[in-house]
This record gives structure tokens, C-alpha cells and sequence, in this order.
């Protein structure tokens, strides 16, 4: 019997996979056996991950577009449906953050946490959903956080971008479920990349969340593969709607 987790002839576009947990979640899919389409703003970083991971042996392609704009979003969308086959499978990765007190927290900075975090999940989303649904079948996974139900100091604007991609997941499940979509969401918890690379240098903040932590540690971005490849494979093919905490237990304690 094929394993329910197999992902052979599957494609999956992976949006800011260049690095970090993108990257990560790219290549989890790719050893479950799918093609992966590797997507980011910059080019060159972009081919330079593209290589590393078609190295593995993986089926790689990379196309760079910027996922808060609307036309680049779109052309890119017809060009992988055209040139390089459907989308299977969509993961809602790319995203920023921007620290700093909610009072000094400049105008122009929350505009583009806003849509980078969140705007880009509905524009990303919308074109490929509709393809899907024409084909009767699709998953797609959307990167929600730990702060999806909480936050921090200096934080705020990117909770609450991260709270309404939760909810937006939940919503496009109870839309397009009908049309045999599956849409869920990971809710990673606090993870050493790049992207956290500040936080990991300061002695006391790496000192709270290895005691915060019942898991005593921060997450590896290759702890992320499980749950990606769970969500996107047919074993998952009743789940929907659902956001699956990856947290070391962070949420299960106070």
C-alpha cells in the first residue's frame, strides 16, 4: 500500500523559501517526493537555495515575485500554472517583522507588516485557489505563529497580523472546502533562524525561552517538516480548517 504521507507527482510552491523556515519546509516536501517551486524577492538568493536544494536530488524550480504586489503575484501564478504544471500544494510562508514600542511604531512600517504578513496570504491564495477548485482538489497551508493568540512587547502589529492569518485560514476552509480544498494553518512557535537571529544573541531572552519552554530549547527549522508534509498529504485529507501549534509545548503552560 503507497503511504498516505507520499507526495509523489505533487507540486508545491512554497512562497519566501529562499531560507529559514521556507527552505525547510521546501525541502520536507521535496523528500516526501514532490516538486517544489521555490519563491522570494531576491534572485540571486533565491537561485542559490534553488541549486543547494536540486543538489539533494529534488525536482526544483524557482520563480521570484513579490508577494505584495498584486500584478507580480498574478503573472507569476499564470506562468507556474502554464509553464511548469499546477499547484498542488500552496504554503503561505513569506513574512517579516519590525520591532518596536506600539507608540513609536512607524506608520509606513505597519502599512508593509500588513502586507507582507497578511495581505500576501489572500493575494497569493486567491489565484491559486481558483485553479484548484476548477481541478476539484488542493491543499493549502498557511504560516500562522505563536503570537496568533498572544503577544509581546514591540510585537503588536505583527500578532495581530498573525491572529487574522489565522483566522482568514479558517475562513478560506469553511469556503472552499466544498470544492475539495484543504486549508489549515502551523503555528510555529519560537524557532532558530534568521529571522530570530537578535533574539538568539541576547543572553536573557534565550535564557526565558529555554525556561519558558517545556521542551527547555528553540525549535530547528527541519522540526517543521512533519507537520508541513502531514498537512499537504492525503493523510490529512479530513483536517481543515485546523492550525497546528509547533511549539515545544509554549501554548500548553503558564
Amino acid at each position: 500500500m503507497p503511504s498516505p504521507f507520499d507526495l509523489s507527482g505533487k507540486r508545491a510552491l512554497v512562497t519566501g523559501s529562499s531560507r529559514g523556515l521556507g527552505y525547510a519546509m521546501a525541502k520536507a516536501l521535496a523528500e516526501a517526493g514532490a516538486s517544489v517551486i521555490l519563491n522570494a524577492r531576491d534572485s540571486v538568493a533565491l537561485g542559490a537555495a534553488a541549486q543547494d536544494l536540486s543538489a539533494s536530488g529534488a525536482t526544483v524550480s524557482a520563480v521570484a515575485f513579490d508577494v505584495t504586489s498584486r500584478e507580480s503575484i498574478n503573472d507569476a501564478v499564470t506562468y507556474i500554472e502554464d509553464q511548469i504544471g499546477p499547484i498542488d500544494i500552496l504554503v503561505n510562508n513569506a513574512g517579516m517583522q519590525f520591532r518596536s514600542s506600539l507608540e513609536a511604531f512607524p506608520p509606513e512600517k505597519f502599512d508593509q507588516v500588513i502586507s507582507t504578513n497578511l495581505t500576501s496570504v489572500f493575494n497569493v491564495s486567491q489565484p491559486v485557489a481558483r485553479h484548484m477548485i476548477a481541478r476539484g482538489s488542493g491543499k493549502i497551508i498557511n504560516i500562522c505563529s505563536l503570537l496568533s493568540g498572544m503577544s509581546r512587547p514591540s510585537v503588536a502589529p505583527y500578532a495581530a497580523t498573525k491572529a487574522a492569518v489565522a483566522n482568514i485560514t479558517r475562513g478560506m476552509a469553511v469556503d472552499w472546502a466544498r470544492h475539495g480544498l484543504n486549508v489549515n494553518g502551523i503555528a510555529p512557535g519560537y524557532f532558530a533562524t534568521e529571522l530570530n537571529e537578535a533574539l538568539l544573541k541576547d543572553e536573557k531572552f534565550n535564557a526565558w525561552i529555554e525556561t519558558r519552554t517545556p521542551m527547555g530549547r528553540w525549535g530547528q527549522p527541519e522540526e517543521l517538516g512533519g507537520a508541513v508534509v502531514f498537512l499537504a498529504s492525503e493523510a490529512a485529507r479530513f483536517v481543515n480548517g485546523h492550525i497546528l501549534y509547533v511549539d515545544g509545548a509554549f501554548t500548553a503552560t503558564v
